[in-house]
């Protein structure tokens, strides 16, 4: 089935900018593995000039990895020698400029696209791939006559990315043009997604498949049409042998180098779906206190799997650090406990029986906490206050120690600039949530709370956030100031 670009509309007008330009540009590109940066850049240029591209492999000596180099090169440029042996990256850096030389000769006006992918794997030890590009691009590509030059590098290994490229110190430092991170799906671009794929699903089905594969195009291809949400998790994440069930490995190792420490990480933060401080995650995880560990949990940040958060009205102290990927999370508390527990039965209709149980619903209700904080900006359209300046975060208050004061918790805050508050209880359940007179004291004493510890002067109001919407009785009434449904985060 041929796919078109689904959503991305941001990054498309960024390419179109750097395709109109009238002088040389240099795009990075970077985001998490299967996130679809290969397939945008490929499909975008398609047809739009000469396109060149080079892809790096992680067990490719640099010898293949020239030689690939010296096969798409010919192919890309046909007046070059077919079979031309390169001995280094200088070497072939100074065919390309050749090549493009010829063909900017030859047809004034078209665009060459060079695209090199995954190039943390063609940057391999002593390899010398960076500093030729560095040479190539300094001494060549940047200037005037290379107007319709648009070089576009891409990697999976964020940090890498940001380091070697991004805030490099050597000879790429302030060339780069325009960077582009590839974030994820949106729910609504997962619709929009499995819909091309002929897969009809509604709200709530996409959004339990969205808790387990989360919005990453590579896992949304493998759903199948005329499925509900259970049988697709079913399918893909319970079936021995099937690419979910074996993906968790291959996703960190590749990406980092010393992989099992960030995967430490990983696994202490899947055990608290809240989060953790920087001093708990070294507690669990039984890391160092230094500049070391600091460097893991970065490039898990700028990897996308793991979010830094402020909590509510703090801004350093407090920090937290909690587990954003979908995929991992999921693994790591179904998947994983499933396939390497040889007792455990999962042919069949295995997650259609456990998505029924208590343990699913309960940990599903986390989930769907992650989910809204990535969908702020829809709650903010829900609300009628896009335009309107905000503050969100999570916020807690520890009990009263001289007093037998409670503590609480709040899911979402969101602190507007017109001097109002809204405090969001996030609640997924399979119908309409009713608010019991328990439930009412509980969401009342919450808002008391944040009143007396914030000193808060805004007005605050009580949003609820709901799978299935909540039920108007005598409890929601004067307790409930407004309720979004999960259509809205679409």
């Amino acid at each position: 089935m041929e796919e078109a670009i689904i959503g991305r509309e941001r990054e498309q007008e960024i390419l179109k900018r750097l395709l109109d330009s009238d002088r040389p540009e240099f795009l990075a590109l970077y985001g998490r593995r299967r996130v679809g940066k290969t397939f945008l850049i490929s499909e975008y240029f398609e047809g739009k000039g000469i396109v060149l591209e080079i892809v790096g492999a992680i067990d490719a000596s640099v010898e293949l990895q020239l030689a690939r180099f010296s096969v798409e090169l010919a192919n890309a440029f046909p007046d070059i020698e077919k079979d031309r042996t390169f001995g280094d990256w200088d070497d072939a850096m100074r065919a390309l400029v050749e090549a493009v030389d010829g063909a900017l000769q030859r047809r004034p006006g078209q665009k060459v696209i060079l695209f090199f992918d995954e190039i943390p794997w063609l940057d391999r030890r002593k390899s010398g791939f960076l500093s030729a590009l560095d040479y190539a691009w300094n001494k060549h590509f940047r200037k005037t006559k290379y107007s319709n030059v648009l070089i576009v590098i891409c990697g999976s290994a964020a940090s890498w990315m940001i380091k070697k490229v991004i805030n490099s110190k050597g000879g790429l430092h302030n060339r780069v043009t325009e960077t582009i991170r590839l974030a994820p799906f949106s729910l609504g671009e997962t619709k929009r997604y499995l819909e091309s794929r002929n897969v009809s699903l509604d709200h709530l089905h996409i959004v339990e498949l969205y808790m387990a594969l989360g919005g990453i195009p590579a896992y949304l291809r493998l759903v199948k049409p005329g499925l509900s949400s259970a049988q697709v998790i079913n399918e893909v994440c319970f079936t021995k042998g099937k690419y979910l069930t074996e993906e968790f490995d291959r996703l960190y190792s590749s990406l980092f180098a010393k992989h099992h420490n960030h995967v430490k990480i990983v696994r202490a933060l899947a055990s608290a779906p809240k989060g953790l401080t920087r001093e708990r995650i070294l507690e669990k995880t039984g890391l160092s206190d230094g500049g070391v560990t600091s460097l893991f949990l970065r490039e898990l940040t700028e990897s996308g799997f793991v979010d830094d958060v402020a909590p509510y009205g703090k801004k350093k102290r407090g920090r937290f650090y909690r587990l954003s990927d979908e995929y991992s999370l999921f693994y790591l508390k179904w998947i994983e406990p499933a396939v390497r527990t040889p007792s455990m039965d999962i042919n069949g209709s295995f997650w259609l029986r456990q998505s029924q149980r208590p343990s699913w619903r309960a940990w599903s209700g986390y989930a769907f906490e992650g989910i809204c904080l990535k969908h702020v900006s829809k709650i903010k359209d829900a609300l009628g206050i896009s335009g309107v300046a905000t503050r969100e975060g999570a916020w807690r208050c520890a009990p009263d120690p001289k007093g037998d004061e409670r503590g609480a918790e709040i899911d979402l805050v969101i602190d507007r600039a017109d001097k109002t508050i809204n405090i969001c209880e996030l609640k997924f359940v399979g119908d309409e949530f009713e608010i019991t007179a328990d439930y009412k004291l509980v969401l009342d004493q919450k808002k008391r709370m944040f009143r007396k510890r914030t000193g808060t002067r805004s007005l605050v109001l009580l949003t609820m956030i709901t799978s299935c919407g909540v039920k108007v009785n005598k409890n929601y009434t004067g307790t409930v100031a407004n309720q979004i449904k999960v259509d809205s985060l679409f």
